[in-house]
Formats: C-alpha cells, structure tokens, sequence
C-alpha cells in the first residue's frame, strides 16, 4: 500500500513538473508597434506597412495564421518559424482606393504564450481635391 501511495505522490509530482517546464517554454511577441497608423494619405497610395517584432521567448515562434476584420486589409505572414531572439515582420497591405478613415484589425494565432495577439493600422485615405485644398492648391471659390 505504501508503495502505491509512494507511486502516485511521484507521478503527481512529476506531471506537476512537466507543465511547469511545457509552460515556461514558449515563444512570444514583442512588436517595435502594435498599431501602425498610416496618417494622412493620397487615393491610391503606397499601401503596404511592416509590423517588426522580436521573439523574445524561449521556443520558435509559429505563426499559424493571419485574420484582418476586413477584406480591405491582406496581411502577409512569414512562413518560417522564427527563433528565440530573431526578429521577424508581418506586411499589411490596406486598399487605399477607398477614401475616408479606417481602423482595422489584425488576428495572429500562434503558438505563443498568449496565442491570439491583435495588432492595429488606422489612417484617413483622402481623394486629390482634399489633399489638395488642405495644401492650399486650390480656393474655396
């Protein structure tokens, strides 16, 4: 019966062990940004942005897939993992032949300690006549 008892305490023990070891061995973000804000640009502009981080934890980083809250915006991911202290970037694209302000999410699912971060651009797309009459180009009249 002791030995029993004995066995079970040291199987106990040791899965405590090993989740322990299993959850301090993880990969994790951290972004030079999290929010990527494009300002003020021209219809049809230059559209694409990188969002650089750094795999600060202690196992490869596997971005499993990429999810933008809309179709405007196509982010791009890397297809290797990317290892302890290497840094890696995620381009997003947004549609800047659509005028006005936008907010858009970004949601990476990895095998990160944290295994869904969001990211974020914003910005106003504005149409050449509002450019234009904010630089003074053309009157009011």
């Amino acid at each position: 019966m002791k030995t029993l008892i004995y066995s079970l305490f040291f199987c106990l023990i040791s899965a405590s062990g090993f989740s322990q070891i299993e959850n301090s061995s993880k990969a994790e973000f951290k972004f030079e940004k999290e929010t990527i804000d494009y300002g003020k640009v021209a219809k049809g502009s230059e559209k694409t942005r990188v969002f650089k981080f750094t795999n600060i934890g202690n196992a490869p980083l596997i971005i499993k897939e990429i999810q933008s809250s809309c179709d405007c915006t196509i982010p791009e991911k890397p297809e290797a993992p990317i290892l302890p202290g290497e840094k890696g970037e995620i381009k997003v694209s947004y549609d800047t032949n659509k005028p006005g302000g936008f907010s858009k999410m970004i949601s990476i699912f990895s095998n990160a300690k944290t295994p869904r971060k969001v990211i974020k651009i914003k910005g106003f797309v504005s149409d050449k006549t509002f450019l234009e009459k904010e630089k003074g180009i053309l009157s009011d009249n």
